[in-house]
């Protein structure tokens, strides 16, 4: 499937670079996008989720190194977004986004393989509002970078849930908060604006929820916490 993804994405960015034909002698393309006070558009992306780990004592070995590894798999998201106009050079903005990954713990303190390892399975539901500071029109292009922050639902976080790592259940906080930043380049074509861009998410509180207290803490007992980093390379269209 992310493969697939990727592929879409590829494909569309070379038919979109086949119309991107700047033509002085007839003027800019879509220069309307320019004046418009509302503005909307939708996107779609490949991510990497990352987690920052905070260890306990026992989840470190001899040498001070955290028993913790994780393996990380590309992802992929997928969202709208609404502009108002505040200046020439500001925007105001709302990226409603769906950001779907997998990732794997595997637990270095734990000598059995299958209990060593937990598969994370995430999907956050973002909605950030950010403030976007662009550069001047050149031809057809445009640069811009944007930030803000966020307030996160991860819809598969297993928080409620009773079980925890004794029955192979990592669980994870539903309600989270996130500052981003992002920058890119606007390309105007005959037909509709393309945005190549590059995010970072990342998230302010602690994700994990503790084992319950009759569980080994071998697992969530040795961290202090977790939180997420997640980077988005994205197509938008407008």
């Amino acid at each position: 499937m992310k493969k697939i993804l990727a592929l879409i994405l590829f494909s569309i960015a070379l038919s979109a670079f086949g119309q991107f034909r700047p033509n002085t002698q007839k003027g800019w393309h879509r220069q309307e996008f320019d004046e418009k006070p509302f503005s909307w558009g939708y996107f779609l992306g490949t991510n990497l989720m990352l987690f920052k780990v905070t260890p306990n004592d026992n989840g470190l070995n001899q040498q001070g190194m955290i028993y913790l590894r994780q393996k990380n798999k590309m992802g992929f998201s997928v969202g709208l977004m609404g502009k108002m106009k505040l200046h020439d050079y500001f925007d105001l903005k709302l990226e409603p986004t769906v950001h779907f990954a997998e990732r794997e713990l595997f637990f270095g303190n734990i000598s059995s393989q299958a209990d060593s390892l937990r598969e994370v399975k995430t999907t956050y539901l973002d909605l950030p509002l950010l403030l976007k500071i662009h550069g001047d029109r050149w031809v057809n292009t445009r640069p811009y970078i944007q930030g803000g922050v966020g307030y996160m639902v991860n819809l598969q976080s297993n928080e409620k849930k009773k079980e925890d790592n004794q029955e192979d259940i990592f669980r994870m906080k539903t309600h989270n908060f996130n500052w981003q930043v992002e920058m890119g380049v606007e390309l105007y074509f005959r037909k509709f604006k393309l945005t190549p861009s590059i995010k970072g998410i990342f998230l302010f509180n602690n994700e994990l929820v503790q084992d319950n207290p009759t569980t080994d803490p071998q697992w969530a007992g040795s961290l202090k916490g977790l939180s997420s980093r997640i980077f988005v390379f994205s197509l938008k269209f407008e």
